[in-house]
């Protein structure tokens, strides 16, 4: 008889989960189990009388190859589209500046571009260029991206490039976030060469190199579909069901898993069906309903979501005045808003609007505040337009809004979060064989990092077999 192995949730780490199974085990039954009535799970688009708009992810990090094998394999090669380049901005002390040139995540690999900037203060660019005579931080196991930053280039960096690139991300404090869980790059670069601008110089030149590599290779650094986000999730949704023979089961709730000591039982309507293994892909706050009793699984009891809005504004050209040529900003602390950002989409993603319309994408939730759940649609989407009209001039209401609010939806990584999830991890192995639990809560947010890591819990439950 076949192996059995059940799926909870349909968000992209589980339909990947399915995937990987599959291809690698074609003989292994999947069934998938979604408590809603749709895949996807933050995923979100809608398209409508011409506009492509993502209501969850807006798009993912091309260099991050997984997703687009993935993509190219179910059939949707010939759909992915790449965002338009242009100058980013951040909005610093009230005012927009343009995030100097040759800069990776904010931190300087061009002299010439730093020294112009008037983002940093002269005293600032100063204290920034220690860097390159400071020693490799000592470290005992993890530190906060803040501390680590500001050790490196000083508070002026860090709260006026950094923190608005990097923060943003993971919707943390970024004295709190976890520098091990997040960018361990930075400090493998600073490690590497003895300073983090000299490191980050040298990755720019090798991202440069491959280029040069493949001359074909897109120029943006996002990749999309024609169709949005949401035509990867239904290409795989058909290719699982119809290719691969997996059985999806929508607004099915899983009720509880019962642990055997030759395999796992899901009770779903108060009847127990038997599976040879399990992977849980759904958010902390789901899982821990079946693990509670399990002391091991303690630290997902006090981890902390952010509750965070996106707010689409579709406009007539004709009522909206921006003299900016960018893509967008993300926002410093040291200024005024609710907001915490806003892409210029039909500047970035040009195939998304319809001619004659301007599309905005403006985000909502900090750690700690209460926006998304204190307020209406009307009052968010009046926030959101009187932080706007403060960089660009609106000459009459938008054609259409959206608020599309995820509350919990982004897992705080603090300091230590990565070691904590190794010891949870090796737990789940030592205790429960066969069965795999990953997402957001563990080790990604982005979704590449949902699709390896539902490749690598595959590849590991497989070998319990």
């Amino acid at each position: 008889m076949a192996r059995q192995i059940a799926i909870i949730g349909a968000g992209i780490t589980g339909l990947s989960s399915a995937y990987y199974i599959k291809k690698q085990h074609p003989d292994v039954d999947v069934t998938i189990y979604e408590a809603t009535g749709r895949p996807g799970g933050k995923i979100k688009t809608y398209r409508k009388d011409g506009y492509t708009i993502e209501l969850g992810p807006e798009s993912y990090l091309g260099r991050k190859r997984i997703m687009t094998d993935v993509a190219e394999d179910i059939g949707l090669g010939d759909q992915l589209e790449t965002n338009r380049t242009g100058q980013s901005y951040i909005y610093a002390k009230n005012k927009l500046y343009p995030i100097p040139g040759g800069s990776i995540m904010g931190i300087p690999t061009d002299v010439k571009p730093f020294l112009k900037t008037r983002l940093i203060s002269f005293k600032g660019k100063l204290r920034a260029g220690l860097d390159l005579f400071k020693k490799p931080i000592k470290m005992t196991g993890d530190i906060s991206v803040g501390d680590f930053f500001r050790e490196r280039l000083g508070d002026e960096v860090l709260v006026n490039l950094i923190e608005p690139l990097m923060g943003g991300i993971y919707g943390t404090d970024i004295d709190k976030l976890s520098l091990m869980s997040t960018f361990p790059q930075f400090k493998q670069r600073e490690e590497e060469y003895g300073s983090l601008i000299k490191g980050m110089k040298h990755e720019k030149q090798e991202r440069q190199r491959k280029k040069q590599l493949y001359p074909g290779a897109p120029s943006g650094q996002f990749r999309q579909f024609k169709n949005g986000l949401s035509s990867f999730i239904e290409y795989l949704e058909d290719y699982l069901i119809n290719k691969l023979n997996v059985e999806i089961k929508y607004n099915t709730p899983v009720e509880d898993i019962i642990v055997s000591q030759t395999n796992y039982d899901l009770v779903i309507d108060g009847e127990e069906v038997e599976y040879d293994g399990v992977v849980v892909t759904t958010p902390h706050q789901t899982f821990m309903k079946w693990f509670e009793h399990d002391p091991a699984f303690d630290y997902f009891k006090t981890m902390d979501s952010t509750s965070v809005a996106t707010v689409v504004l579709a406009f007539d050209a004709s009522n909206i005045e921006n003299t900016y040529d960018g893509t967008g900003f993300v926002i410093s602390r040291t200024s005024d808003t609710r907001i915490t950002a806003c892409t210029w989409t039909s500047k970035k993603w040009p195939f998304t609007t319809p001619e004659g319309k301007v599309l905005l994408r403006a985000y909502v939730g900090r750690p700690g505040d209460t926006i998304v759940q204190d307020h209406t649609d009307e009052e968010i989407v009046r926030m959101v337009t009187e932080d706007l009209s403060n960089m660009m001039v609106f000459k009459g209401n938008p054609d259409f809004s959206i608020v599309n609010r995820m509350p919990k939806s982004m897992p705080q990584y603090h300091v230590g979060h990565i070691k904590a999830i190794h010891e949870i991890q090796d737990h789940i192995q030592q205790t429960y064989p066969r069965l795999r639990i990953t997402g957001a809560p563990f080790e990604a947010v982005g979704l590449p990092d949902c699709v390896k890591q539902a490749k690598e819990s595959v590849e590991s439950l497989m070998e319990d077999f």
